[in-house]
């Protein structure tokens, strides 16, 4: 099989669907009541301003997406922008990102699976890496079949949403919104980001792109339509929360006192009666689900590339002959899926990866800017960002300050993401590639012109 067999059958609603899934799960069902223990009822600005940081990442990546309509998202951007040595960690980073995050909305389903399942806090666990042996077979068996289970699901829960957003119109208290900033504006940029990872999954459907019909045209619609809708709805529905549940229950309601990982369920009785606990829940398991599928899909893509280019071992960028399908890549990345579920406090790692994630989107807007200054021949994107390159230089200074509020573990962890990954290029990569992406040529362009410069003013 070669890089071209991979089975193009993804039109412009399942992408979007795709895109929409990788975000509707924590940042709806889980994070807006950390958000609110940092924010008060500002954590609504919270996710605006989040949006606004993310907004420039997904118009760059949006434009090269177009210009490379490949498998690898994040890491081939990058590569091709910076060089090989921050595409490996680009890549490996994602990667890690998306699969803690997946692992994360496996097992954070799990407070809402007890409020409506007769089973113990321990079966959970099981549950959940039943559910991820699903969504790894899943990804085996094709891209088309994910793709429209993927559309079908998001389908159920934006109605889902919309449902409950509706008709808390008719039943929230307006005194829950005041007083309406607790922590001062730097709450706000704080609960930023704490809930940025929300927006994360916008760009990774770029990761499927070698599979999806009419790139140019549909890629840049479905990230750009997807994060308009998405934006909205976190709006609509964070609202909603904060307008229907007790502030005390949002803060407190957690484990040990902590802030609570059922927000949506918490005000669910009063709008929904008893039904509505059991309700929500359900719309919240299946959207957890949603998400991961969506991780799994996007990150098993980044392995996939990273071995055309060699950077990982051959065996990972191999296509199914049947399915169609990187088999090796899926399947590392479901064993990388199943082992945090099993072993590792996947709720703490996914903090860790939010602050990579951070990082890897700031570096976006700069491969933009290296392709832009460097005007190589074979880059031609079907879509051009606005804006450029302020909305790029304010996507990268916006993102690295938010990440200075992630705290100093996050921070560390991120650190020893980018670490690990610089030594796996210098050990097994740097001796297989000779790539210097768009940011060597510009380097070689003006060593030229210096010693053209130096020639000039020689004595003849």
């Amino acid at each position: 099989m070669t890089e071209h067999d991979l089975d193009r059958s993804l039109g412009l609603y399942p992408t979007m669907m795709i895109s929409m899934g990788a975000m509707i799960g924590s940042g709806i069902f889980v994070l807006p009541a950390l958000g609110y223990s940092k924010a008060g009822p500002a954590v609504i600005l919270a996710y605006l301003l989040a949006a606004l940081v993310v907004l420039p990442a997904a118009l760059s990546k949006a434009e090269m997406a177009t210009a490379m309509p490949e498998s690898g998202g994040t890491y081939l951007y990058i590569d091709r922008a910076l060089g090989p040595f921050f595409g490996t960690i680009a890549g490996i980073g994602a990667w890690f990102s998306l699969v803690f995050k997946s692992s994360f909305a496996l097992v954070g389903l799990g407070a809402y699976l007890l409020l409506f399942a007769p089973i113990s806090q321990a079966a959970v666990v099981y549950v959940a890496l039943g559910l991820g042996a699903l969504v790894v077979m899943l990804n085996v068996s094709g891209t088309k079949l994910s793709g429209t289970i993927q559309a079908a699901v998001v389908t159920v829960v934006v109605v889902g949403l919309l449902a409950y957003t509706v008709n808390a119109g008719f039943a929230i208290d307006s005194s829950s919104y005041t007083p309406f900033t607790t922590h001062g504006r730097m709450g706000v940029v704080t609960a930023a980001a704490f809930v940025f990872v929300s927006y994360a999954g916008v760009t990774k459907v770029a990761s499927v792109a070698e599979e999806v019909k009419d790139p140019r045209r549909n890629l840049p619609r479905a990230m750009l339509g997807s994060m308009a809708i998405m934006t909205v709805l976190y709006v609509a529905v964070v609202g909603a929360i904060i307008g229907l549940s007790d502030s005390d229950v949002l803060t407190t309601g957690g484990p040990g006192g902590s802030a609570s990982l059922t927000p949506m369920a918490d005000g669910a009785g009063t709008l929904f009666g008893g039904f509505g606990v059991v309700f929500v829940s359900v719309i919240a398991v299946v959207a957890l689900t949603s998400m991961a599928n969506a991780g799994v899909l996007s990150s098993s893509r980044f392995p996939l590339a990273m071995s055309r280019d060699d950077l990982l071992p051959p065996g990972l960028g191999r296509i199914d002959s049947r399915f169609k399908t990187p088999r090796n890549s899926v399947l590392l990345t479901g064993t990388l899926l199943v082992s945090l579920i099993a072993f590792v406090p996947v709720i703490e790692l996914a903090k860790l990866a939010s602050a990579f994630q951070i990082l890897v989107f700031s570096f976006e807007n700069l491969a933009l800017v290296a392709f832009r200054v460097s005007d190589v021949p074979s880059y031609d994107p079907g879509f051009i960002a606005p804006g450029y390159p302020y909305v790029q230089l304010f996507g990268f200074l916006a993102g690295i300050g938010l990440l200075t509020q992630m705290g100093t573990v996050p921070i560390l962890g991120a650190i020893g993401i980018i670490v690990g990954s610089a030594l796996i290029y210098l050990v097994y990569g740097r001796s297989r590639t000779e790539r210097t992406g768009a940011l060597g040529t510009i380097v070689h362009r003006r060593r030229g012109e210096e010693d053209d410069g130096i020639a000039s003013t020689e004595p003849k």
